[in-house]
């Protein structure tokens, strides 16, 4: 009786890759064709193929890119009462709050969320005061590359910066999480759209759009009149807008609709963020 031969190990998708990655790229173009090439012949799965990607594509990216800006940040006034400011805090559900003094240029802190819990009580309440729970806050430029950001949140164990333009200014807030997402796709919690939604407000301006809603759908909601006689979905009217199959963090302007790519692969968008513009009247 001989003996069965041992099974061989299944190799990784990793030791796949760098079989595929023999004949060595010249440039980054030739990098992504290789990985593609790999994942069409099941060396590489869509996801990890996204993935790394997304690792290349934030080298590229600077922080203006992916920043929320000035204009829409959620910020706490440093003399508020703790009663008039934490309603805006719970409504909004972010974890972290820029402070400022008297304009959104002077930044002095941030806030986060979970140091308002020691004051529940209204005992607590009355011995509140935002100096003592402040966080030193990081200013970084909006130039500066989004992998170079990604260390520095590593390096200072901070998750948001407060970023300023050429002149100084506050320009906007950006977050660890904004740039991990522009590495693995949206980061989905509870406030994140479900599969029987198609679309999900965010705030009074913001929403989230599956790419897939029926533009028939889009305009009822939005009491709007969007082309919808070559595409049936919101996707394939904004592909026809790019031009081309976009990357995540592009944006393109549709009527009073800014539309941002929150997540696509190399073959279609799925999912998108709507800012509704504020439509301007020409004077007469």
């Amino acid at each position: 009786m001989t003996e069965e031969e041992p099974t061989k190990p299944t190799r990784s998708w990793l030791e796949r890759l760098s079989q595929a990655l023999l004949r060595e790229p010249q440039d980054r173009e030739q990098l992504v064709e290789l990985l593609r090439d790999a994942e069409q012949r099941n060396l590489l799965d869509a996801e990890a193929l996204a993935m790394i990607e997304g690792v290349l594509q934030i080298s590229q990216m600077r922080v203006r890119d992916i920043m929320i800006p000035r204009a829409q940040m959620v910020v706490v006034e440093q003399d508020m009462p703790l009663k008039e400011f934490l309603p805006q805090v719970i409504e909004s559900g972010h974890s972290r709050f820029p402070v400022i003094n008297e304009t959104r240029d002077e930044v002095l802190g941030i806030l986060l969320a979970k140091d308002l819990l020691r004051f529940s009580s209204e005992t607590a309440q009355a011995q509140f005061n935002m100096r003592d729970i402040l966080r030193t806050p990081i200013f970084v430029p909006e130039s500066k590359r989004l992998d170079k950001l990604l260390q520095e949140f590593r390096r200072t164990h901070n998750h948001m910066a407060i970023v300023i333009d050429e002149y100084g200014g506050v320009a906007g807030v950006v977050t660890i999480e904004d740039v991990l997402e522009q590495i693995v796709g949206e980061i989905e919690d509870e406030y994140d759209i479900d599969e029987e939604t198609f679309i999900k407000q965010h705030s009074i301006t913001q929403y989230i759009i599956k790419a897939l809603t029926p533009i028939e759908d889009f305009n009822e909601y939005f009491k709007a009149s969007l082309d919808d006689s070559e595409f049936d979905t919101i996707g394939g009217l904004v592909l026809r807008a790019f031009g081309h199959l976009p990357k995540r963090g592009e944006t393109i302007n549709i009527d009073r609709f800014r539309f941002k790519v929150l997540h696509a692969d190399n073959r279609r968008i799925h999912l998108l963020r709507l800012t509704l513009r504020k439509v301007q009247t020409l004077p007469e």
